[in-house]
């Protein structure tokens, strides 16, 4: 007799519930967030027919967590299933709209007794592809942090220190930049800083790590620093310097966390085999790739075509249509991560590929607008990606599918790019 099982998770504990294919209900119980509650469930399982060639598939609203990762490491289909999509099965169960958790966890059993083909079960990734999608996530959040707490320090400065967004603009990474952090920490305040010398202005920017143009840049920054402008009332002045150096420790923590995050989630990408592949597309760096792998995975038989890969990571539009009426818009739901990072892959592959070039200009002479074009590009690209995953090469734009190679052929704006056998130059 099959059996399907429903966990309706919380902080603490978790319902669990589990029916047969006529919808009857075989098993109930309430287990604690702990090894012992683990216990308790899979021996509840084992009771039920549960075995390592027929394990009972379970259906959760979430997909991370202690539990989750055990139910994986059993090789059984866990299903994770929108909180939103629960909310609708559960009207088929009791209009009055009544909820407990034992309610949802049934509800939960149910969605994958009649609807399991309509879901998707969490995907088989090896324990380096798992890893790899922690680094690179915890990385992407360090870099929104980092633009969060520079946000809010340059909106600081701006009501009593603008001189010093005019003197760290010219620097590549502005208020982030080592250069800025470091004169910011040593004169927080238009005072102090006027009251730096050029000695010490080439001090702290030797301390930053400046090794090229050190007696230009002093004097840049010791004219800017110098300037002329308002001030706040000298009390006022030296308590928003205090509040300036509170600032800059977050900014300091999430520009460490990035770099430090950046480097482990590069390192631990490399050893992974698709990276050869993921690396070979245009616009796609270390990072970025490591980005891309941690979304997609490496099951294979997650997308069962290149379409999925396109819904997934939003690039193919939705289409909307009621008799006479069609609409085609962008895809609002999608994995927001690998929606982020494709923007700054189709991005950077207009000054890497002469192909992604010609796609991007030939859709903006057609009437759209840069994100369209831009994610119209990406759309082309995740479709090659697949493809290339798919059969195990790696990405070559000017390769033709005959094997002729035209330097320049700009293949990617008419037809999939050409492909060349992993590991060959």
């Amino acid at each position: 007799m099959r059996a399907f099982g429903g966990i309706d998770w919380a902080s603490d504990h978790h319902d669990f519930a589990l029916v047969n294919q006529d919808g009857a209900l075989l098993a109930k119980a309430r287990i604690s967030d702990d090894l012992t509650g683990l216990q308790q469930l899979l021996g509840l399982l084992t009771e039920h027919g549960d075995s390592e060639d027929t394990p009972i598939p379970v259906a959760i609203e979430t997909s991370r967590g202690l539990l989750v990762a055990c139910l994986r490491a059993t090789k059984r289909a866990v299903y994770a299933i929108n909180p939103m999509a629960a909310a609708r099965y559960r009207e088929r169960h009791a209009v009055t709209r009544k909820k407990s958790d034992q309610l949802d966890a049934m509800v939960l059993a149910n969605i994958l007794r009649t609807d399991a083909a309509a879901h998707r079960p969490l995907p088989e990734d090896s324990e380096l592809v798992q890893s790899i999608a922690v680094l690179a996530r915890a990385q992407q959040d360090a870099v929104w942090d980092r633009t969060q707490a520079g946000n809010k320090l340059r909106s600081h400065l701006r009501e009593y220190f603008p001189t010093f967004l005019t003197a760290t603009q010219p620097l590549r990474d502005g208020l982030c930049s080592p250069i800025a952090r470091t004169i910011l920490a040593a004169a927080p305040t238009p005072a102090q800083a006027a009251a730096l010398s050029r000695a010490q202005l080439r001090s702290l920017i030797k301390k930053a790590g400046r090794k090229r143009s050190i007696e230009t840049e002093t004097e840049r920054l010791y004219a800017a620093l110098h300037a002329p402008q308002m001030h706040q009332l000298p009390l006022v002045e030296q308590a928003m310097g205090l509040q300036t150096v509170t600032l800059l420790r977050k900014l300091e923590a999430a520009c460490t966390s990035a770099d430090e995050l950046a480097e482990a989630a590069v390192e631990t990408f490399e050893k992974h085999p698709d990276a050869e592949i993921i690396t070979s597309f245009p616009g796609l760096g270390a990072l970025t790739g490591a980005r891309v792998l941690a979304e997609i995975g490496d099951d294979r038989s997650r997308f069962t075509d290149a379409k999925a890969l396109k819904a997934y990571a939003g690039a193919a539009p939705v289409t909307r249509a009621s008799g006479k009426s069609v609409a085609v818009m962008a895809r609002r739901v999608k994995n927001q991560r690998l929606a982020s990072v494709g923007y700054v892959w189709a991005f950077s592959a207009l000054t890497a590929s002469p192909g992604a070039k010609a796609h991007y200009d030939r859709r903006r002479n057609d009437g759209d607008r840069h994100t369209a074009a831009q994610r119209n590009l990406f759309n082309r690209m995740i479709g090659c990606l697949h493809h290339c995953l798919t059969k195990r090469v790696c990405y070559d734009e000017v390769k033709l599918p005959q094997g002729q190679v035209v330097k320049g052929f700009p293949l990617l704006s008419r037809r999939l790019g050409g492909c060349r056998p992993l590991g060959r130059s």
